[in-house]
């Protein structure tokens, strides 16, 4: 055997002994994840999903796509442990798959890649039964399949939108990754961008209310409520279309504005009374043109005020410390997940890093933009295309919620952060591809005898 052959006889054992190291540490972080989660904690929104699917009867208020999901692989694992199941699946495929990329190019990367997904923004929510989970480890696992596929000359296509249909915005970037691959272009993105968000934003509808007859319960109204709330608090006069009492009117101009979230004008204190009216059985505002006009209106006649809303909305999503984990359903004494000795141990984590800079979708908007940044020289290998393609999906993804959110959870940045951890990932990929097409376009000794030839 030659010595090149021989080097390459190792690199190659090498590489094989690192895979089943590899392998080793993702059935090692999935056991963990199955042992600190079990069985996947239904939250108060998944409630009314699974009740959903079980009747085989849908409102638009929640996922309905994520309900007929649940309803088909329920009969595996009946309540939480179905789609718990299949989200720690899907979480460790997509982490599991990027790293075996990796490893093809670097061992230390590969066997490293495993280790973000373990990081507290990203490894708190897989137990966690919410439709932003979902979705997020979803596009995920669409992401680096797309990717795996490039690397085998195939194609695929990513999916996700009717999990959450504010997705739509920011699908055509991570579509426009899915038709080329091997590279990020801005003009095809350009091209594809508004086609691509029409087709998704009709595909909701049609899919909704026509393959799953979903009933219509007006989520997109929920926007109106807490505009016109938000217009009367910075305008000073009551932007919604009834009177009110004086005492109503004082509390909707102070104390009913909260930028956290709408719930206020909902159910919680002080001013329930607003739904309460909008929702009166012989006067029903919520959920017809009225309420559409009179937010029109709102904003025409209140530009300041709408934008001094919905910047201080976007600020406390951004940049303060929101809602992480549902701690509160733990909190009784007969509530057994939070009392699991697995589970314990991430609470006191959570409690002590809840209200830290790394719970502040601020700093994963900002790696992401800076992730994508890095990786535009490589946009023409498949790693950079694919940091390129998640990382700028994730950041317009959040800044939709400038215009669309009525709630500041941190929940609602988690595909930012999933994304930001893989495209980091593919970044160092992308690092090791160029190297390793300079060194092949610039052997060693080829200046010096380009320079001897001439």
């Amino acid at each position: 055997m030659t010595p090149i052959a021989s080097q390459g006889h190792k690199l190659d054992a090498r590489r094989d002994r690192a895979a089943y190291v590899l392998l080793l540490l993702l059935a090692g972080c999935f056991g963990l994840t199955v042992l600190v989660f079990q069985p996947g904690y239904i939250t108060i929104d998944a409630r009314y999903v699974y009740a959903d699917a079980q009747a085989w009867h849908f409102g638009d208020w929640q996922s309905p796509a994520m309900g007929a999901l649940w309803r088909i692989i329920d009969p595996i694992a009946p309540g939480a442990w179905s789609m718990f199941l299949l989200t720690a699946i899907l979480y460790w495929l997509a982490f599991g798959a990027l790293a075996f990329i990796a490893l093809a190019r670097s061992t230390w990367l590969g066997l490293a890649t495993p280790l973000p997904a373990l990081l507290p923004p990203a490894f708190f929510f897989v137990g966690m039964i919410w439709r932003d989970v979902q979705f997020a480890v979803i596009w995920l696992v669409a992401g680096v399949l797309v990717l795996a596929a490039a690397e085998r000359g195939r194609h695929l296509r990513p999916f996700g939108v009717l999990l959450r249909p504010n997705a739509a915005i920011a699908a055509p970037l991570l579509a426009t990754y899915a038709i080329s691959p091997a590279c990020f272009s801005l003009r095809r993105a350009a091209i594809v961008f508004l086609p691509a968000a029409a087709a998704f934003c009709a595909l909701v509808p049609l899919v909704y209310y026509g393959l799953l007859g979903a009933e219509r319960q007006h989520p997109l109204h929920s926007i109106f409520v807490f505009d016109l709330g938000g217009i009367t608090h910075f305008g000073g006069e009551n932007a919604f279309p009834v009177p009110w009492s004086e005492e109503e009117t004082a509390l909707l101009k102070s104390a009913c504005y909260d930028p956290a979230r709408w719930d206020t004008y909902w159910h919680l204190p002080p001013c329930p009374f607003v739904m309460q009216r909008l929702e009166r059985p012989d006067d029903v505002i919520f959920g017809r043109p009225l309420l559409v006009r009179a937010w029109r209106q709102a904003v025409i006649a209140h530009p300041l005020a709408y934008l001094a809303h919905r910047s201080t909305f976007m600020w406390q999503f951004l940049a303060r410390a929101n809602l992480v984990l549902p701690v509160w359903d733990w909190a009784a004494p007969g509530a057994s997940y939070g009392h699991s000795p697995f589970f314990i141990p991430v609470l006191r984590l959570h409690d002590a890093l809840a209200e830290s800079t790394l719970f502040r979708p601020g700093l994963w908007l900002l790696l992401a933009v800076a992730t994508c940044a890095a990786s535009w020289r490589r946009r023409d290998t498949r790693a950079g295309a694919f940091a390129i393609g998640v990382t700028s999906c994730a950041a317009v993804y959040v800044m939709t919620f400038f215009v669309l959110g009525v709630a500041a959870d941190f929940r609602y940045a988690y595909w930012c952060v999933l994304a930001t951890l893989a495209g980091a990932v593919a970044a160092m990929i992308s690092r090791r591809e160029a190297r390793v097409k300079t060194d092949a376009d610039f052997p060693a000794g080829a200046p010096a005898q380009a320079a001897s030839a001439r």
